[in-house]
């Protein structure tokens, strides 16, 4: 895939990490589309670290990308059962298109395997609270592909509200997304993709906000997608916008446990560089995380903390903090094959990303409805 928007995500640091001395971790990647280029990127770079096997729906595809990525001893399937049931694996990463994540997920943690679970979770929440199910009863690690956690810029926004400095938290505006950026390829499409824009970024900007918040319990939304531009010959090439049939556009107002409200938008094409800041607004004051004109990892500028000092109405700047060590991508990785190492807990765990994800398809139920809904979780 050649988006050059999607691209951003690529790694050019080179890091090797620590020596290691002992067996390699034996990996799988089920999926050799163009997300899976961003892991095998990564786990060249450690020497802990064998990949063993790939399996890809299309014939050919698979050996190819190996080919191209100049790695030798693999061996391949047609499919994510096939691989699984024929190779001794610790752990896999699951780069399908989002309407196979769930089904490739749950039968590797079935099959005792670690797994990488690429964004978004899956497309519905009855998908992910199967995925949640089939985690607990492995008992092996599941990290979901979250990589702007790492930076520490999104760091920094946590620490801030953990801090106690904008007091109690009570209403959120976020979002974000492209005043251009229709990824198409499997992307647009209800029968791979199952949610656009929303699954694609919707999720990141969610994460950023809820994580920082500690993930709070979402409790309704009232939401609305549209598919203007995606649809329309004038805004997306004629053969992707006849088959284009996901959001390429979302809004929602979502009410969460603790009183807080959470006022979200995002969008792969629209008429305007930007849907807004993020702001968290606190009782003690409030911050304000400049939007980024595609996700790509970071914020978009430097924030700023609005309170007030001995009375006066201040502000004060956060500067951005660069990100001096590997990329963000390559700590994604390296989190996830230390939690296979030594045993410890998920990076991104799946008891997280649940209520991400039930926001994103209560959204979609919701526009289909026409009306606010509840969202219903086990507990």
């Amino acid at each position: 895939m050649s988006d050059s928007v999607l691209s951003q995500f690529k790694q050019e640091i080179k890091e090797v990490f620590s020596p290691f001395k002992g067996e390699k971790l034996k990996v799988g990647i089920i999926g050799t589309g163009w997300i899976a280029e961003s892991h095998i990127d990564s786990y060249k770079k450690f020497n802990d670290v064998e990949i063993v096997a790939a399996a890809d729906l299309i014939p050919g595809k698979a050996e190819a990308f190996m080919e191209r990525y100049g790695v030798k001893g693999v061996k391949f399937y047609p499919s994510h059962k096939e691989m699984l049931d024929n190779e001794e694996l610790d752990a896999v990463s699951v780069c399908t298109y989002n309407a196979t994540h769930a089904e490739c997920t749950i039968y590797a943690l079935q099959k005792g395997v670690n797994v990488l679970l690429e964004k978004p979770l899956c497309v519905t929440t009855e998908e992910a609270i199967e995925i949640a199910k089939a985690e607990k009863e492995s008992g092996k690690v599941l990290s979901i592909g979250f990589q702007p956690r790492f930076d520490p810029n999104m760091k920094m926004i946590k620490k801030i509200v953990e801090s106690g400095e904008l007091g109690q938290i009570y209403y959120i505006q976020t979002g974000g997304g492209r005043r251009r950026g229709i990824p198409n390829s499997t992307f647009i499409e209800k029968k791979t993709a199952g949610i656009g824009a929303l699954g694609d970024i919707g999720c990141y900007s969610l994460d950023m906000v809820l994580n920082a918040i500690g993930y709070p319990k979402p409790l309704t939304v009232s939401g609305y997608t549209s598919s203007f531009f995606g649809t329309n010959p004038m805004y997306n090439n004629p053969a992707d916008a006849a088959r284009f049939n996901v959001d390429d556009f979302a809004a929602a107002f979502i009410r969460l446990e603790g009183g807080i409200i959470l006022d979200f938008r995002i969008s792969w094409a629209m008429h305007v560089d930007t849907p807004g800041d993020t702001i968290i607004f606190g009782t003690k004051g409030a911050l304000r995380i400049p939007s980024t004109d595609c996700w790509n990892g970071s914020v978009g500028g430097p924030m700023t903390i609005y309170h007030d000092v001995a009375g006066v109405q201040t502000s004060t700047t956060i500067p951005i903090i660069q990100n001096r060590g590997p990329g963000l991508f390559d700590q994604k990785i390296r989190s996830f094959l230390d939690a296979c190492k030594n045993g410890t807990p998920s990076p991104v765990p799946v008891s997280q990303i649940l209520y991400n994800q039930a926001i994103i398809d209560g959204i979609v139920k919701s526009a289909e409805a026409g009306r606010e809904i509840e969202i219903v979780l086990p507990e």
